[in-house]
């Protein structure tokens, strides 16, 4: 956003909206990689080629910090009139931003898969992943007050230069490790099966649902699933159930797929409309979540950053306040209150109860910012600004409610959804938030 606002003078709600848009695709791009691996390339592939799509990204914003062609000409000093930027220099900037965004996202769900992909126990994979979320948030929080910190004070050149270098040097070790990697084999689109329940159900929607389980195909997956038809939307029970018409198609043999289904696979479907709603959900919390993010560094630029007499808190770096608080309360959850509230109820925190005490805090924050930004517009106009010492505490709720909700979100869809979608449900947290 302060790019946007200082180098390409874009006002501020238009930088705010650039800066949405780059965020709603992160979250919902995963959810598109994590399909493709799944369906067609693996994640190995996947990785490498948005990891290069990112390099390009990074590279070509590195280049726009260097080249002054590449931006318009900075407003007049004391005058408020500012040059546009031109159609070329937007499209330069969009194919930037395009191309980082793209590839950032298409490495955010399938590396962490990868990554446990190459251990076999689960022990393993949990430890895995612990180190994953750790290397990210300090990653974050890196590039929020260092970077950030550069490009404020330094020069954006040496700071989009930093991050084109480290991205490239992030690449070259991973394509030097690709034939160590053990490489996941795709197993087609994981929706398929969920698209015939749906046409199964519609072709036998007038067929008398039977009580009995001989009456329903059970599958190759019989010897090891207990699955049961449930009594719950009972509509899609026909999928699986052997009419005499299917039988005839067969010859009691080979069942057409379009016609008949599993019982495993329309329990399956089933499990994925019961979580909709709390997709839903988390949707509709998470949507002032984002606004937030962008209103905070806007709020940021016209408060008083001054923490001492030669310290000036960065704008940009407003929203680590919130990773800091995420890792140690992560940490504090693991060690300290999920220990301590199972010992006092006898029975552990179910994810579904994380996910709504994370929603709480998210609605409190929410209700702080308000009070914030109500104190802040009675300083507009006046020689002392609001300090930014007040944007702390929604931020460190803010926070608090990451702890409890996205892990939260990320066992409970990884444990509830079919193992078939498994990989494309990791990336459902993104997707909804």
């Amino acid at each position: 956003i302060v790019f946007l606002i200082e180098e390409f003078n874009i006002k501020n709600i238009a930088a705010a909206q650039i800066s949405n848009i780059v965020n709603g695709c992160l979250s919902m791009f995963p959810f598109a990689a994590a399909i493709l691996a799944d369906s067609l390339f693996g994640n190995i592939p996947i990785i490498s080629a948005s990891a290069f799509i990112s390099l390009l990204g990074i590279v070509l914003l590195t280049l726009i910090a260097f080249f002054d062609n590449l931006r318009p000409q900075p407003c007049e000093t004391g005058s408020n009139l500012c040059h546009s930027p031109s159609k070329l220099q937007l499209g330069v900037l969009y194919a930037a931003l395009a191309l980082a965004t793209t590839g950032t996202a298409g490495t955010r769900v399938t590396l962490s898969s990868a990554g446990a992909n190459q251990y076999e126990k689960r022990k393993d994979q949990g430890s895995f992943f612990n180190w994953y979320f750790l290397t990210v948030n300090t990653g974050a929080i890196i590039s929020a007050t260092a970077i950030v910190y550069t490009e404020d004070n330094a020069s954006w050149k040496l700071g989009f230069g930093l991050c084109a270098t480290a991205n490239l040097i992030s690449f070259i070790i991973f394509i030097s490790g690709k034939r160590l990697y053990k490489h996941d084999k795709p197993m087609g689109s994981p929706f398929t099966s969920l698209i015939r329940v749906l046409v199964a159900a519609s072709l036998k929607r007038k067929a008398a649902v039977s009580s009995k389980e001989e009456d329903y195909l059970h599958g190759k997956e019989a010897k090891t699933s207990t699955a049961i038809h449930s009594k719950s939307f009972r509509f899609l029970n026909c999928a699986a159930l052997k009419t005499e018409e299917d039988i005839k198609q067969s010859g009691n043999s080979n069942y057409n797929m379009w016609r008949l289904c599993s019982v495993q696979e329309v329990e399956d479907f089933k499990t994925v409309l019961r979580l909709l709603p709390l997709c839903l959900a988390i949707v509709f919390v998470s949507t002032p979540i984002v606004m937030q993010s962008s209103l905070m560094v806007l709020q940021a630029l016209v408060t008083d950053r001054g923490l001492g007499p030669h310290f000036k808190f960065p704008a940009g770096s407003v929203l680590v306040i919130t990773i800091i608080s995420s890792c140690i309360f992560i940490i504090m959850n693991n060690w300290l209150v999920f220990p301590m509230y199972q010992k006092l109820t006898h029975k552990p925190l179910t994810p579904l109860q994380k996910v709504g005490i994370g929603q709480v805090f998210t609605i409190l924050s929410m209700a702080i910012s308000a009070v914030v930004e109500a104190k802040r517009l009675k300083t507009v106009g006046n020689d002392h600004p609001m300090s930014v010492l007040w944007q702390f505490p929604p931020l460190i709720l803010v926070g608090i409610a990451e702890a409890f909700q996205l892990p939260a979100n990320v066992e409970l869809f990884y444990g509830e959804f079919p193992e078939s979608l498994r990989n494309t449900a990791a990336s459902l947290t993104s997707l909804v938030i």
